[in-house]
Parts: structure tokens; C-alpha cells; sequence
């Protein structure tokens, strides 16, 4: 859990946003099979994340979070091989990848916390117990992960998030930025990019970019 309460807010409403989006999006017609497994997804690890941030989040049992988050990885390859909709099945795999790779890091830092703890002995029915492992926090975050392998590949995680978050961040402003004004009277030309289209690379830059916070705390 963080222990910094303003950071702890900071990361909370961070994460509320891509929940808010994904739940908005469920909520909107036209939405297919594949969006809206992709957005409870998304929803679900934001919740996830911000009960991370919390200590009655370490009370919640870590394997039903293990086995949800690897099957969404799993979910969002084979969506794209399966239904690359107007993409090509290369192009469809370039883009899911970023979102298994959110859901496979989500899989291991709830395993590797709960791992780290039960070996330092604050093992609990959740990720490690309230205390964590406190002895070796940064001061922001009441738990860190205790062996150099851990830590090293948290320390990885966190640089590929920051990177795909500020890829997804610049993909948004561009969104936002290119209007194509509708005629009078008449719909928007096809194809032409609105404010609305930006939210959801912004919304999974803010995800993905909270995280990378949560897993360079947690080294």
C-alpha cells in the first residue's frame, strides 16, 4: 500500500478515471463483444489498483486477482488474433500488446508482493498483511518487494509503463489537437478526430502511468 496519504489520493483519483471511462463505455450503445470485455478489464484493474493503494486492499485474496488479470492478457492477444476488426492481425497484436502487458504486470506485482511479505513474515490471507515489509519501504510506499530479482524486474516494468503511458498521452493530445470541422448541418466527415476519440488513449495513458508509479515505489 502507499503510505504518503496525498499520494495516495493523487494515484486513487488517477485511477478512478479510466474506471469512470470504462464503465461510461459500457453504458453506451454500439459497443461490441470485444470493447466491453476490454473495458470491464481495464475497470476492474483500476478498482484493483486504487484498493492497492489502500490497506484494506492487502485484505483482498490474491489468487481470484492472479488468475483475472493473467486471463485478461491472455484475452487481449487472442482478441486480436482472433478478431483483428480493421486491422491486419500484425497490426491487431501491436496494439493489444500494451494492454497485456498492463495485465500480465498487474498478475505479477500482486503475486511478487504477496511472495515478498509471506518471506518476511507479515503473510496474510491477502497480499502481505498491513504492515507489509516496512523495513525496507522508500518512505512513500508501507511495502517493497525484498529480493534483488523482484526488484529489478519492477524497476523494468515501471520504464516500459512510463513509456507505453507517455506514447498513449502523446497519441491523445494529437487526437484532441486535429479537429475536422462538421459542414452545416451535416455529420462529421468519416474519420474525423474529435476531443471524445482522445479519451480513451488518455484514459489508458493515466492508467498506465499510475502504475509505473505504484511499481517504482514498490522497488
Amino acid at each position: 500500500m502507499i503510505a504518503a496519504s496525498g499520494l495516495r489520493w493523487i494515484l486513487t483519483l488517477m485511477f478512478a478515471a479510466p474506471v469512470l471511462y470504462g464503465l461510461w463505455r459500457l453504458a453506451l450503445p454500439g459497443t461490441g463483444l470485444t470493447g466491453r470485455v476490454g473495458h470491464v478489464l481495464h475497470a476492474a484493474m483500476g478498482v484493483l489498483m486504487i484498493a492497492m493503494a489502500w490497506p484494506w486492499g492487502m485484505d483482498l485474496a490474491v489468487a481470484p486477482q492472479v488468475v483475472l488479470f493473467t486471463a485478461g492478457a491472455v484475452w487481449f492477444v487472442g482478441a486480436s488474433l482472433i478478431r483483428p476488426g480493421g486491422r491486419s492481425r500484425t497490426g491487431a497484436v501491436a496494439a493489444a500488446w500494451p494492454h497485456a502487458l498492463m495485465m500480465g504486470a498487474m498478475a505479477w506485482m500482486v503475486e511478487a508482493m504477496a511472495a515478498s511479505g509471506s518471506a518476511a513474515g507479515h503473510g496474510g490471507g491477502g497480499h502481505a498483511g498491513h504492515e507489509g515489509h516496512a523495513a525496507a519501504g522508500s518512505g512513500l510506499a508501507a511495502m517493497s518487494l525484498t529480493e534483488t530479482g523482484p526488484s529489478v524486474a519492477s524497476a523494468l516494468l515501471a520504464v516500459a509503463l512510463t513509456a507505453i503511458g507517455l506514447v498513449w498521452l502523446a497519441r491523445a493530445f494529437d487526437l484532441a489537437r486535429v479537429q475536422v470541422p462538421a459542414p452545416a448541418g451535416g455529420p462529421a466527415p468519416a474519420g474525423a478526430h474529435t476531443t471524445a476519440a482522445a479519451l480513451d488513449p488518455a484514459c489508458h495513458a493515466v492508467m498506465a502511468l499510475g502504475m509505473a508509479v505504484m511499481f517504482a515505489l514498490f522497488v
